[in-house]
């Protein structure tokens, strides 16, 4: 499965790469420690960004290293994290030795990979019995009024349906019949966070549906959010919301 989506919404995040630092929070450490199946030495990640899964991982194992394509993003990392080393890369071609690495993990990145060279690069980066490792976690859309609110408030039910429809295959990965790895396990992982409404608008404008408007479409964007959260009944009038999210975690050990 080749890349899903185009190039520009693949490379849109950079040009919010502070917002995207600021507002897009990190996967639950339950959901980190189950994607590392016990692995404590090296520890790749792919699509870092800017950081919010490398902050978990330095906390876990004994040595990251971080790989992103956009320098933006990269930059971004390496002031939060000075001692975690920052590769510009991609998972279909690392700059890393064969065998290398314990685990070899992303978050909410693979969906924007070519994954018939990513896997074979994975296989070869990974010592036996390491682990591949992917999430994707950020608010749970099964709640009728956040996937109204991050899709864009006033669309149709068909409208938000064909987009539920195309982030159905968000989560697959690909691993052809020859691939040195075992079965897939998955796992899903639910949590809350209490954000205010400025995060919440903020978080919505992250996403690179929205990142690649034109400014005043954006602008107009943020606006409609701010209204939605105003006049929806499930969250009128708070300070603070509590943010229902869900982080589905995909895994699969090196043979070999």
């Amino acid at each position: 499965m080749a890349t899903n989506g185009d190039p520009a919404r693949a490379t849109s995040f950079g040009s919010i790469a502070l917002d995207y630092d600021r507002y897009r929070p990190g996967p639950p450490d339950e959901a980190v420690r189950w994607l590392l199946g016990g692995h404590r030495g090296v520890a790749v990640e792919i699509g870092a960004g800017t950081g919010a899964l490398t902050r978990a991982l330095v906390g876990e194992v004994d040595r990251v290293v971080a790989v992103e394509p956009d320098l933006r993003m990269g930059q971004v990392l390496a002031a939060n994290l000075p001692g975690v080393p920052v590769m510009v890369g991609r998972a279909e071609a690392l700059a890393l030795t064969d065998r290398s690495a314990d685990a070899l993990v992303g978050s909410s990145m693979w969906h924007w990979v070519d994954q018939t060279r990513a896997v074979p690069e994975a296989a070869r980066v990974l010592r036996p019995g390491g682990v591949l490792g992917l999430l994707w976690s950020g608010p749970d859309r099964s709640q009728g009024w956040l996937a109204e609110l991050l899709a864009g408030p006033g669309l149709d039910q068909a409208a938000l349906a064909a987009l539920a429809a195309r982030r159905a295959h968000r989560h697959e990965v690909v691993l052809p019949p020859d691939a040195p790895f075992g079965a897939p396990e998955t796992r899903t992982v639910r949590w809350q966070l209490t954000v205010t409404t400025d995060q919440l608008v903020g978080l919505a404008g992250t996403y690179s549906r929205v990142l690649v408007l034109p400014e005043p479409e954006r602008t107009r964007f943020r606006d409609d959010v701010a209204d939605f959260i105003a006049g929806h009944p499930a969250i009128a009038g708070r300070d603070e919301i509590d943010l229902p999210m869900r982080c589905h975690c995909w895994r699969a050990v090196r043979t070999g």
